[in-house]
């Protein structure tokens, strides 16, 4: 579980499809009012308290979003109380939230460096991956690869390759592809190959 502060009231915590294994939650369990859920956003909580000193005193909004192969992204939100809150109820331990849920067919990833970059397109250039968008933002860089480039090749070998070089990224691609600069716009792995590896 990784988590971000975004703003005063927002902060964003990264969970792989290992940590959710490893409570025993799908997808699917995050619209359920189950026990094990509950577990899931009270540790979030608890851990967004400890490590980021975000105070819950209120409802809460909860956006999930699942990528592919990777995890999910919750952004908690602070919501206003209204007339209707319970705040007997809280003090117990309950916490009133809404839920949404989102799915992206991306593959979206972080490098810290640029030379990332470099490695990870030599090994998915010989795996036979030559596309994807590669984007640098705040210092960092982005590569980008739609469902359909990566149709013919082995999903989970690809995601090892690319958990070998960087780490799925908890900043949306929207944000990225708006306020980052596109470096290559398309054929990443290939171009990226082409001029810093290929003899």
């Amino acid at each position: 579980m990784r988590l971000e502060r975004l703003a005063v009231d927002k902060f964003k915590v990264f969970l792989t499809f290992d940590d959710m294994h490893d409570r025993g939650i799908t997808k699917e369990d995050l619209w359920q009012d189950v026990p094990k859920v509950h577990d899931l956003f009270r540790d979030m909580m608890l851990e967004a308290d400890d490590e980021l000193g975000f105070k819950v005193d209120g409802p809460i909004a909860v956006e999930v979003f699942a990528m592919p192969a990777q995890g999910m992204v919750f952004i908690v939100s602070k919501g206003q109380a209204d007339d209707d809150f319970d705040d007997e109820g809280f003090e117990e331990g309950y916490i009133e939230m809404q839920v949404t849920l989102d799915e992206t067919d991306e593959i979206f990833y972080e490098l810290f460096h640029f030379e990332a970059a470099i490695g990870l397109a030599s090994r998915l250039y010989s795996f036979g991956v030559k596309g994807g968008k590669l984007y640098s933002f705040q210092n960092r860089y982005f590569i980008k690869f739609d469902e359909f480039e990566i149709e013919d090749v082995n999903e989970g070998a690809f995601i090892s390759l690319l958990a070998e070089f960087g780490n799925p990224s908890t900043i949306s691609s929207y944000r990225v592809d708006e306020y980052g600069k596109q470096l290559m716009a398309d054929n990443a792995v290939e171009s990226l190959y082409h001029y810093f590896i290929k003899k």
